[in-house]
């Protein structure tokens, strides 16, 4: 028997023992750990593995300027193991049912939430508001949409018309087949740029042609953040302030927006994104608080890249309240996935 097999016996016995409480109410039951350890008698239970859902509240889809199908972006929550996915084309919810139908079919552990990202005008600036958790069959609220869509055409062809000025006719219906069949956009009418020369990069038609001041550019006639509010409450969902980090103005303009969406009903604001900075959401998460708003992530998704992903980086602080707090598919076992 070797020198420390004695004392491995002691212990065990003494662990073991009655004395087990008084040892532990003395403060000496974690010596007595670290000495059964060191002998290698002792292996603690593995910890509980706990489980935390992956959430996204904002991904696009070719139904508007996304580069994924319906079909094609369910497939990539799969494999980006996303539980809970928001469908927010811009304007439209005509990829929802569609996706929802597919990760039916395939048995696909996937929950997907209806919603839309409205254009509102604000003070000169574009802001959008993401709808969570609607109602995609009120006919109200499809309505509504159609104006929307409709105003979204109305400027493609006033952007297409000034672009014809510049010498470049044609290109209203080369977007309309970049489209093929969804919305037309600003996206679709940079690819045709693109192709007909005018520029080398979809970016750069933004920076030559596209971009407010530009040559081509024409003032959107979107409706107001209190409409948009108003249609998203109506249909029964939740009013999101998207991507407020993104806008082109100052800490103290975007203290403001945040105050007024607030002040109109708005019911959260996105506080993350999987590129930024650490300052930038703590300022967020600050405007978030002092205008008692819920908390909301989601990746803007709407292609693969290495910057932007389904899913990634998108964990809320504890300390928020997230806009699906009350949720029941947040208690759903089939969306547990990942064990």
């Amino acid at each position: 028997m070797c020198r420390f097999a004695y004392l491995r016996v002691f212990l065990r016995v003494y662990l073991c023992s009655a004395d087990l409480f008084i040892l532990h109410r003395r403060k000496q039951f974690g010596l007595c750990v670290k000495l059964l350890t060191l002998f290698k008698c002792y292996k603690p239970y593995p910890k509980h593995k706990t489980i935390t859902l992956k959430i996204d509240l904002h991904s696009h889809t070719t139904s508007s300027d996304g580069a994924l199908t319906p079909i094609e972006l369910v497939q990539r929550a799969q494999q980006m193991q996303v539980d809970v996915l928001a469908i927010t084309d811009h304007d439209t919810v005509a990829g929802i049912q569609v996706a929802r139908d597919y990760a039916q079919s395939e048995n696909i552990a996937i929950h997907i939430v209806a919603g839309v990202e409205l254009s509102t005008s604000w003070h000169g600036f574009d802001i959008h508001i993401v709808g969570l958790g609607l109602d995609i069959q009120d006919t109200e609220f499809q309505q509504r949409l159609t104006q929307q869509l409709q105003e979204r055409d109305s400027r493609a062809k006033r952007i297409c018309e000034k672009l014809t000025k510049c010498g470049y006719p044609g290109i209203y219906d080369l977007a309309l087949s970049y489209a093929d069949g969804a919305q037309i956009s600003r996206n679709h009418i940079a690819k045709a740029l693109v192709e007909r020369g005018a520029v080398d990069k979809a970016q750069q038609a933004f920076s030559k042609f596209l971009g407010k001041n530009k040559k081509a550019h024409a003032a959107p006639r979107w409706i107001s953040i209190e409409e948009a509010i108003k249609w998203i409450h109506d249909a029964g969902g939740r009013a999101v302030l998207a991507h407020p980090s993104h806008y082109d103005m100052t800490t103290k303009w975007l203290r403001r927006l945040v105050a007024e969406f607030s002040n109109l009903g708005g019911d959260a604001m996105e506080i993350t994104h999987p590129n930024m900075a650490a300052d930038t959401k703590r300022l967020l998460q600050e405007m978030m608080t002092d205008n008692k708003l819920m908390a909301s992530a989601g990746s803007d998704f709407h292609f693969p890249s290495r910057f932007t992903e389904l899913g990634r980086r998108l964990e809320l602080p504890e300390t928020v309240v997230p806009v699906y707090h009350d949720w029941t598919i947040m208690n759903q076992a089939p969306l547990l996935n990942r064990g």
